[in-house]
C-alpha cells in the first residue's frame, strides 16, 4: 500500500535559503496564494509522510521560501533538499463548476454527445504537453484530452463526465 494515497503532491524543496534553516521550494499548483496560511506540510522521508510545522512562508509566484519549526541551521535545511511536500487530500481547495482534481474522476462514466456512453475513467495520464483521461471502451484504451472544448460538463453527484470529442478522435481508437 502506498503511504501517500490520502495525500496530494504540493511541491518539492529545492535548496536551502541562507544559513538559518530556511528552504526554497517549488509549489506545483495553479493557485499558490491558497497556501499562504499553511501551518504544516508532510515531507516524504524514506517513503513515509512526516509532518513539518511551518513557521514562515513567503511566496513569489510558484516559488516559496519556508521556515520549518526546529530546522534552524544550514545543515538541517540541506537534509531537506529534494524532499517532496504533501498535504492531506481533505485539505484540497474546493473547485467550481466543471473543474476537477484528477484523482476524483476515477470511476466516473464518460458520455459523448454524439456516441453515447463510452466507458469508465480508469485514470488520468499526465504528459508534458497534455493531460488525458484514460477510458476503457470495449476493452480498448481511449485517451481523451483534458480540454475545455472537449469536456462539456462534470456532474460529481452522478459521477458522470459529458464530452464532445472532435470528429475522428474516437475512430482512431475504435476502428
Amino acid at each position: 500500500m502506498n503511504p501517500f494515497n490520502d495525500y496530494y503532491f504540493l511541491g518539492k524543496i529545492i535548496r536551502p535559503h541562507g544559513f538559518d534553516g530556511k528552504v526554497n521550494a517549488y509549489l506545483d499548483t495553479d493557485d499558490p496564494g491558497y497556501y499562504l496560511d499553511l501551518d504544516m506540510v508532510f515531507l516524504n522521508m524514506n517513503n513515509s509522510p512526516v509532518p513539518f510545522f511551518v513557521e514562515f512562508i513567503n511566496l513569489k509566484g510558484n516559488k516559496a521560501t519556508l521556515k520549518f519549526q526546529d530546522i534552524d541551521n544550514l545543515l538541517a535545511a540541506e537534509s531537506l533538499t529534494q524532499k517532496e511536500m504533501y498535504l492531506p487530500l481533505k485539505s484540497l481547495p474546493p473547485l467550481s463548476e466543471n473543474k476537477f482534481y484528477y484523482h476524483e474522476i476515477e470511476g466516473f462514466s464518460v458520455v459523448d454527445n454524439h456516441h453515447g456512453k463510452l466507458g469508465v475513467v480508469k485514470g488520468v495520464l499526465e504528459y508534458p504537453s497534455q493531460a488525458v483521461i484514460q477510458v476503457m471502451v470495449n476493452e480498448k484504451e481511449v485517451l481523451i484530452p483534458i480540454n475545455e472544448k472537449i469536456i462539456r460538463s462534470v456532474d460529481k453527484k452522478s459521477r458522470e463526465i459529458t464530452i464532445e470529442t472532435p470528429e475522428g478522435l474516437l475512430d482512431i481508437y475504435l476502428a
